[in-house]
């Protein structure tokens, strides 16, 4: 590992769990610099703007979201199984201490209006799990229209929790979906 990919892996860590925890608007680049252990020179050779490093960190949070829901799916053979499996992966990442809601529904709240580009990160990001919900749904022989009421039950599980502050929202919606799932293959 390079010095300059340590350091860009440290920030990333550092920014994520600041803004994660406190909002992107309320967490400056001292503090991003403090708690990633780097000089402030080192930390602008990186990344050259806060922008930056909110883009780098939806796209870290996109492929850890990515490895993790395809994981759990990935263990389930069922095709009907599948698709509840994605609840199963809500219900798990709810019930972490650290949850605070979706960092990108959260991103988007606090700074889709002014940044263009965590913007359209932002809806790629949630297009891909719209088009994972399409191809599981696909593959149990369910018609087109099952796949965003699924992804609307997983997307607003994930509202209810955070400001509710309970991960019961997982377990409500994957409830949804099977009464949705069963009513479209039947």
């Amino acid at each position: 590992m390079t010095a300059e990919t340590d350091a860009r892996d440290r920030v990333l860590d550092a920014a994520d769990a600041l803004f994660y925890s406190r909002g992107f608007s309320a967490v400056g680049m001292d503090e991003v610099r403090d708690a990633a252990g780097v000089s402030l020179r080192r930390l602008y050779s990186v990344f050259p703007s806060k922008e930056s490093i909110v883009l780098a960190m939806l796209e870290r949070r996109h492929e850890q979201w990515t490895s993790g829901l395809d994981a759990v799916v990935g263990a389930r053979s069922d095709p009907r199984s599948r698709i509840l499996a994605v609840y199963d992966y809500l219900s798990a990442w709810f019930a972490d201490e650290s949850f605070r809601g979706c960092g990108f529904i959260n991103a988007f709240g606090e700074l889709g209006g002014v940044s263009p580009a965590v913007s359209a990160l932002i809806r790629s990001h949630k297009q891909s799990f719209q088009d994972e919900m399409a191809r599981l749904a696909a593959e149990a022989g369910a018609p087109p229209s099952l796949a965003p009421q699924l992804a609307i039950l997983a997307e607003g599980a994930q509202t209810t929790a955070a400001i509710a502050g309970d991960a019961s929202a997982a377990g409500h919606a994957r409830a949804a979906a099977e009464v949705l799932v069963d009513a479209a293959l039947a």
